[in-house]
């Protein structure tokens, strides 16, 4: 699945409505949106001549032809190379939960569905898991069945709701929340398939889960260290 990415954007709050208009406009489904503070010190934002501004983070799933006419009006439309307007990028998918996840995600867009993908020698993957609110503990137990080590939890807002119901026939809970968990990359499918099957798409949870390839790591202790 290397045709997929996950898309990120930066961006300062201000910019929230001009971002949600031009997404629609380009037919990209937000995923999933949060808020966050940069953390530029004042002589960077002096010399880029822009505020301490508090950012909205956006995340959405692209294939490479999306990309490449977003990236174009990411410039012309919405002027991203301005000092202070925002950043994207992109971050590669190794492995998507479930098919009917999967076209849930890329809604719109022709998508390639190729082998598993892992970066050469990448020894550990991150599990991303999208799931409603308040059902964090129910995943990851469903993960720890499996021999996850601990989670970090990030919450944030999904967006498309009529979008969820079209393709997963479920309805979804607007406040979300996100957990990340870094694996070995032998455990990762064992882990995704607790998590689908405990607290998937049909599951009060609805959750959705993935993999994004990690190239380096430091300060991890996996579950096996610490038991040896």
């Amino acid at each position: 699945m290397n045709e997929i990415y996950m898309m990120t954007i930066i961006t300062n709050r201000g910019m929230r409505e001009k971002f949600i208009s031009f997404f629609q406009k380009n037919d990209i489904q937000i995923t999933i949106s949060t808020l966050g503070a940069g953390t530029a010190n004042s002589a960077i934002l002096d010399y880029l001549g822009v505020e301490k501004t508090e950012k909205a983070i956006y995340f959405a799933f692209v294939t490479r032809n999306t990309w490449k006419n977003l990236k174009k009006e990411l410039y012309r439309k919405m002027n991203i190379d301005i000092p202070g307007r925002g950043i994207a990028f992109l971050i590669p998918m190794s492995s998507m939960g479930g098919k009917k996840a999967l076209y849930y995600l890329t809604a719109g867009q022709d998508v390639v569905i190729e082998e598993e993908s892992v970066l050469k020698e990448t020894e550990y993957e991150l599990l991303v898991t999208i799931a409603n609110a308040g059902y964090m503990e129910t995943i990851m137990d469903a993960a720890r069945s499996a021999n996850a080590p601990g989670g970090t939890v990030v919450h944030a807002k999904g967006t498309g709701m009529e979008h969820a119901r079209k393709f997963l026939g479920i309805s979804l809970a607007e406040e979300k929340e996100m957990i990340f968990i870094v694996v070995r990359s032998g455990q990762k499918n064992p882990i995704m398939k607790a998590i689908m099957e405990q607290a998937g798409t049909e599951s009060p949870a609805g959750a959705v889960v993935f993999s994004l390839p990690v190239t380096s790591t430091a300060g991890l202790r996996m579950v096996e260290e610490m038991e040896g």
